[in-house]
């Protein structure tokens, strides 16, 4: 079994707890209005690098020593599920080895999730929007799958991490921030909320690659006023 991996980043800071090692699988079925990273879209670019699970496992075992405070190793996409048997076989061979396992994931790559997350201490949930209009503005597609995702991670008992794009005059304001305060009280095992704040800085990508840019002409989402939403939404989470 191989997988398509496109980029692993050794240092990484904000994706979980401590320092981690974040391998960046290629692939993902979703074309989201704000993805920054359209270069992940194809699971089979040449740009991926082709490993096998115990490759993998060998190049995240040597940043072991720096795995101090609650690090080690998360496994981001484009959309990891797309790959998950490649992601529960590599995370299998963590977990032996006593690395800790982080999944960030916006809960849809087909198939059941349920291996993956038997073998995740951590999970890091992309909220694309908590309706199913909203969702399908952004995503293109139902949110079920992503609901089922979700149920699974709550039955399971993992740690969940919420992660919210705020963008201006779509997913930010007074009534989207109520909606998304009840949507997150639903979550029992919620640990911590990040709201980012929305972006251009992938716009260039889309031009190399010659596709229309979704968000042409939408600014940069204020950081100030979502670093102050997210002390509001902070109040949401469970120790």
């Amino acid at each position: 079994m191989n997988g398509y991996v496109h980029s692993v980043e050794s240092m990484g800071l904000v994706d979980g707890p401590g320092i981690r090692t974040v391998v960046f699988l290629q692939g993902c079925g979703m074309r989201c209005v704000y993805c920054h990273n359209p270069d992940t879209w194809e699971i089979n670019s040449p740009r991926a690098a082709v490993m096998s699970p115990g490759e993998l496992f060998e190049k995240i075992s040597r940043f072991v020593p720096y795995f101090k405070n609650g690090g080690g190793v998360t496994f981001s996409g484009g959309e990891p599920l797309l790959q998950s048997d490649f992601v529960a076989e590599t995370m299998s061979l963590c977990r032996d080895a006593g690395i800790n396992t982080c999944l960030d994931t916006a809960g849809v790559g087909g198939g059941d999730p349920r291996r993956v997350l038997s073998v995740t201490d951590l999970v890091i949930f992309d909220v694309k929007h908590y309706t199913e209009e909203g969702y399908r503005h952004i995503t293109g597609r139902s949110k079920a799958e992503a609901d089922a995702f979700l149920s699974a991670a709550v039955s399971m008992g993992k740690p969940l991490w919420v992660r919210h794009v705020a963008v201006p005059g779509i997913t930010d304001g007074e009534r989207h921030l109520e909606g998304l305060e009840e949507y997150l009280r639903s979550i029992p095992n919620l640990r911590r909320v990040e709201l980012l704040p929305y972006h251009v800085l992938g716009v260039h990508k889309y031009r190399s690659m010659g596709i229309p840019y979704p968000l042409e002409g939408v600014p940069p989402m204020d950081a100030a006023l979502t670093e102050k939403w997210n002390l509001r939404l902070s109040r949401l989470c469970r120790p």
